[in-house]
């Protein structure tokens, strides 16, 4: 089994939605960064991969139809290069919209995580726990932004990758999409009739909060 759908949008566009709804549609499993709950193993995976100490992706997406979000996303270029034929989904928000929310969730998470290891911490923290965050600090923090975080240079990285996609991806095989445009656009993309059930709605701010709760 290969991959048939790229997810290339950051996390926060409603990549955990897309997630269920590509489910829905056929295209299952569909790796997001959820999956990594179920796999621990694959953490260090990932992180080597965001070191450059390996470049080993099949591994950890054999089996998989699609696959959406961070950690994913750090190779899409690799991904849609192994897979000429995939379609490609950019999931797109407002940029200061995206950033409220990020920053409300995943980069408060990174930033705690960071500040645990400078305090020298990192000791009292679940060993599994302690794995995942340093791979989603490498993936995200590190090897996306650069280190920083901080508005103004966050939604520069957002914009400059979405136009990126854009550019890279030819038209025919691109989606642009907003989540809240429901089945629509999505199944007429991918060539499925239009589920009866609503489109999944997941993974909120404030889903996120009380899923992953500050440590603070």
């Amino acid at each position: 089994m290969s991959l048939k759908v790229i997810g290339a949008g950051f996390g926060r566009t409603g990549t955990l939605s897309l997630k269920r709804a590509l489910e829905q549609l056929g295209f299952a499993p569909c790796y997001h960064m959820f999956e990594t709950r179920e796999h621990p193993e694959h953490d260090a995976l990932w992180l080597a991969l965001a070191s450059g100490q390996s470049d080993d992706w099949q591994s950890i997406l054999d089996g998989y139809r699609a696959s959406v979000d961070w950690p994913a996303i750090m190779i899409w270029k690799e991904l849609i290069a192994a897979y000429p034929q995939v379609k490609v989904i950019l999931t797109v928000r407002d940029p200061q919209s995206w950033y409220e929310s990020a920053s409300r969730t995943i980069f408060a998470r990174m930033r705690e995580f960071a500040e645990i290891l400078t305090r020298g911490e990192a000791d009292a923290v679940n060993p599994v726990r302690l794995a995942h965050m340093r791979m989603v600090n490498a993936v995200v923090m590190d090897r996306s932004f650069g280190g920083n975080l901080d508005r103004d240079h966050a939604i520069e990285v957002f914009n400059a990758h979405n136009e990126e996609v854009r550019r890279t991806v030819p038209a025919e095989r691109l989606l642009v999409y907003e989540s809240g445009a429901g089945w629509e656009p999505l199944c007429r993309f991918l060539g499925v009739p239009v589920p009866e059930a609503p489109y999944p709605k997941v993974n909120t701010s404030e889903d996120f909060a009380a899923q992953f709760p500050s440590r603070r």
